[in-house]
């Protein structure tokens, strides 16, 4: 399996820089600053019918947990029936019962939509929030869950590399494991020779003023000096990234 360079992108504009710099794969986000929730239907479709790469489509339908109610799941579900009808390769989504378990029952649920719908069903880091690596990651392979992305249960991957190369050489016949969270230019090909995972999930990052953010008022989320500034993907970034996970330079 060749290695894989995946952007996570908040826009169209994203996409179509990711696309540029060579990445191999897009995730399609909207808020990345609250760990990426489900794009608009009109990202989706723009995205679709400018891009050449294969694109991934978040569904979480608000910030904090993955521990969704029905009006929650509801919606998961009607925004996934209706991404269907776009060309995308796969949806990532991920629920977890209130005790931090894989909710086999949610998620059966998506991946059977994706299924029928011949799209990839990639769950993704929920999977970060469970207490069992091990055991939640055979139940995602039982379901049919094609790839995960994950951190290694920490906030950085580059702080679980005993925990990921253990995953990929457990299970990596049998999910692809994609690693993600603080993965850059800088260490992805550290994190390559120490797991043997092929699949590399960044944000390659920048920031953007929007002189507008705060006035009278603030609507900042980013901390300082980044208080008037928006993330978007950094074009060079992308291509550094690529380049090193591809070729080690």
């Amino acid at each position: 399996m060749k290695r894989i360079a995946e952007i996570c992108c908040d826009s169209l504009e994203d996409a179509l820089i990711a696309q540029r710099g060579g990445a191999h794969r897009i995730e399609l986000n909207n808020s990345i600053h609250l760990g990426g929730l489900t794009p608009s239907m009109g990202t989706i479709r723009l995205v679709a019918k400018n891009c050449r790469i294969p694109i991934v489509v978040m569904v979480r339908p608000r910030g904090a947990g993955f521990y969704y109610n029905d009006y929650e799941f509801n919606t998961m579900i009607s925004d996934i029936e209706t991404m269907m009808a776009y060309d995308i390769e796969g949806v990532a989504f991920g629920c977890l019962d209130e005790n931090g378990k894989i909710d086999k029952i949610k998620n059966k649920k998506i991946i059977d939509i994706l299924n029928n719908n011949n799209k990839d069903a990639i769950f993704h880091r929920a999977f970060d929030c469970v207490k069992n690596p091990y055991e939640s990651i055979e139940i995602l392979i039982e379901l049919g869950v094609k790839r995960v992305l994950t951190s290694g249960l920490r906030t950085k991957a580059i702080e679980a590399v005993e925990l990921l190369a253990e995953l990929q050489y457990k299970y990596g016949d049998k999910i692809e494991i994609l690693v993600g969270s603080g993965v850059n230019e800088s260490n992805v090909k550290f994190l390559i020779d120490k797991t043997n995972i092929m699949q590399y999930h960044s944000s390659c990052k920048a920031w953007r003023k929007d002189p507008t953010t705060v006035n009278n008022i603030s609507y900042a989320y980013a901390e300082h000096p980044h208080e008037q500034d928006y993330n978007i993907v950094d074009y060079k970034k992308v291509i550094k990234f690529v380049n090193r996970l591809e070729n080690g330079y």
